[in-house]
C-alpha cells in the first residue's frame, strides 16, 4: 500500500513540474499581430476587411490578433468614414519610415510591425501568420481591466522590453455594418471587424508596471468591444508581445 502511495506522489509531481513547463513554453509561443490600414471610401478595401475578418475568427483561439485602423485621407474622394482617424494616418506614415517603404496605400496589413503584404492577398498573408507563429516572443505582457462609467482602468505588467519602448492599448469593436452612399462604394453595405476606435501609448521607459485610464466609445459594452494590448520598439517599429484584457 504504501509503494502504490509513494508512486501516486511521483506521478503527481511528475504531471505537476511537466504542466509548468508547458505553461512557460505555451506563454513563450510565438504571435502575429495583424494591423490593417483600410477605409470606407477605398474600393479594394471591402475584400481585405472580409479576409482579416475571416482570419479573426479562424484563429480565435490562437495568438494572432487583428486591428483594423480607418485612415482619414480617402475621407476627401466623396465618402467620409465615420471610424476614420487622422491619428491611424499618421501611424501608418510612422511605419512607411520604419520599413523605408512609400507612398502609404489601403488595404494594407503589417505583421508584427516589421513586413507589410496587400491586405487582399490572403495566400500571402497566410504564410506571412505563419512566419510570424514561428519567431520567439520578446516581451511579456500581462493586462487587467475594470470598467467604471465611461472610463477603463487596464492594469499592465510588462517583461522583457526593449530601451524605447511604448506599450500600446487598443479599444477595438469586434463588428459593424455601414451603409456606404457615396465615394468608390456608394450603395454598398460594408462589413467591418476588428475596428480600432481608440489607441493609448503608455511611456514605459518610466515603469514596467503600472495602471492607464482608457476613455470609452458611447456604445461600448464588454460583449461587442475588446481590449488589445502590445509592445512597440519606437526605434524600429516591431511588436515585441501583445495580450487581450
Amino acid at each position: 500500500m504504501k509503494k502504490i502511495k509513494i508512486l501516486s506522489g511521483f506521478i503527481m509531481l511528475f504531471l505537476l513540474i511537466g504542466n509548468s513547463v508547458f505553461s512557460q513554453k505555451s506563454d513563450k509561443k510565438g504571435f502575429a499581430l495583424l494591423e490593417l490600414y483600410t477605409s470606407e471610401g477605398c474600393s479594394s478595401c471591402p475584400p481585405a476587411d472580409e479576409l482579416l475578418g475571416k482570419i479573426q475568427n479562424e484563429y480565435r483561439d490562437k495568438n494572432v490578433y487583428v486591428l483594423a485602423y480607418h485612415v482619414d485621407y480617402w475621407d476627401k474622394q466623396g465618402w467620409k468614414d465615420i471610424f476614420s482617424n487622422a491619428d491611424f494616418t499618421k501611424r501608418q506614415y510612422d511605419y512607411a519610415q520604419f520599413m523605408g517603404k512609400e507612398p502609404i496605400y489601403t488595404p494594407q496589413v503589417i505583421i508584427n510591425g516589421k513586413t507589410d503584404y496587400i491586405g487582399s492577398q490572403e495566400t500571402s498573408l497566410r504564410n506571412g501568420i505563419k512566419s510570424a507563429l514561428l519567431k520567439p516572443v520578446s516581451a511579456s505582457l500581462s493586462l487587467e481591466a475594470s470598467q467604471n462609467a465611461n472610463l477603463l482602468s487596464v492594469n499592465y505588467n510588462v517583461e522583457g522590453t526593449s530601451k524605447n519602448s511604448r506599450l500600446l492599448l487598443a479599444v477595438v469593436q469586434k463588428e459593424a455594418k455601414s451603409n456606404v452612399k457615396r465615394g468608390e462604394n456608394a450603395h454598398r453595405v460594408l462589413s467591418h471587424y476588428q475596428i480600432v476606435r481608440n489607441l493609448e501609448s503608455v511611456d514605459l521607459n518610466k515603469a514596467k508596471k503600472g495602471t492607464a485610464a482608457i476613455h470609452l466609445p458611447k456604445n461600448y459594452s464588454a460583449q461587442d468591444f475588446e481590449i488589445i494590448g502590445f509592445v512597440q520598439d519606437m526605434n524600429s517599429g516591431a511588436i515585441l508581445g501583445v495580450k487581450k484584457a
